[in-house]
């Protein structure tokens, strides 16, 4: 164990990512027998220490598997900022075998019905929790708040907790990011409730209804109180892409323009068609994505979020080179939460 030693949150991520799989290569024979023996203790000290080196807020559990007899998760827990790093790890593990897959977030669970933990001294099992549902109009997402018969008797914490549990198992952890908004856990059961294990049928509709890409248009105005314009892909979110930590924000200053300072003839159309080859040159490297783009004061940023292992800078820097209105700067930064496009997030 002495390769997962006491480390900096500085250190190199891959270079921890490869320690990670060299450590676990190594161990596999313990964490074997430590299985076959039913000793979740021996199996925490062994896998604690070289998750916690990977990075001290990743959590990690061992999970029946889809294909294999076992999964091993190492997940961000919901953290945007360290979703690419857990799916770095899950992508540079080695091959699933009959014992062993991985995972970098909690998978939904075919038998999550009939699963049961101990929650603050209580059996906490699926088949007594309800749910009842919101679906704002239009919006990707259900609203949930979540009963269980003994959550009169815990604590608020506790109760968020395991109605966060609940839910990865039912829909999978990445499924909860997408399509739950906000989530209750309830000390009385609402009026209105059913059986949790709808919750994967209700999502699924909604999502059917964003399965074509789609755009918003919004307006507003600038701090200056001019006008202002977006469209942003609806809906957003990073979980959709998450290795693409990298953000490229393409500013690109026009010509032609309206009383207030929005695009209008030559120049609009030199900002469709911009766009459209940067969205073609972006579609063909399939690492990277345009999310939205913001017009005001007769300048146009769009901002492009791309896989950093995929050199997607030069490519946009290629077809800003290309704009003839006036100066484009592209400027490059890491940016894993997206916090660049955060008003536009869904």
């Amino acid at each position: 164990m002495r390769v997962f030693g006491r480390k900096s949150e500085s250190a190199d991520p891959a270079e921890a990512i490869a320690a990670f799989w060299t450590w676990w290569d190594q161990s596999r024979p313990q964490i074997d027998a430590g299985v076959e023996a039913e000793d979740p203790e021996a199996l925490f000290e062994l896998i604690g220490p070289a998750v916690t080196a990977l990075h001290p807020s990743l959590v990690w559990e061992i999970a029946p598997g889809r294909m294999a007899v076992n999964a091993l998760v190492v997940s961000a827990s919901n953290d945007p900022e360290l979703r690419p790093f857990a799916h770095r790890w899950a992508l540079a593990a080695p091959p699933a075998d009959a014992m062993w897959e991985f995972h970098p977030s909690r998978q939904a669970n075919p038998q999550a019905a009939d699963l049961t933990v101990d929650v603050g001294g209580r059996e906490f099992g699926l088949d007594r929790l309800v749910v009842a549902l919101r679906v704002p109009p239009g919006a990707p997402r259900v609203d949930v708040t979540a009963f269980h018969p003994i959550f009169p008797d815990v604590d608020d914490d506790t109760r968020t907790e395991a109605a966060f549990l609940a839910l990865d198992w039912l829909l999978g952890e990445d499924e909860v990011a997408r399509w739950v908004g906000e989530i209750v856990a309830a000390e009385f059961e609402p009026i209105d409730a059913l059986p949790a294990i709808h919750l994967p049928a209700v999502v699924a509709d909604v999502a059917e209804g964003f399965a074509e890409e789609q755009w918003a248009l919004l307006e507003g105005t600038t701090a200056t109180g001019g006008r202002l314009t977006a469209a942003a892909r609806y809906p957003l979110r990073p979980v959709d892409f998450p290795l693409f930590d990298q953000h490229i924000a393409v500013t690109l200053p026009y010509r032609e323009a309206d009383g207030d300072g929005l695009p209008a003839g030559a120049s609009l159309d030199a900002l469709r068609d911009f766009e459209e080859r940067l969205t073609e040159r972006l579609a063909a490297l399939g690492s990277a994505v345009l999310t939205a783009h913001l017009t005001a004061d007769r300048s146009r940023v769009l901002h492009v979020y791309a896989d950093p292992a995929a050199a997607v800078p030069p490519v946009v820097e290629e077809a800003a080179a290309e704009w003839k209105e006036g100066q484009a700067r592209v400027d490059v930064a890491e940016d894993p939460s997206w916090s660049a496009v955060a008003a536009f997030l869904t």
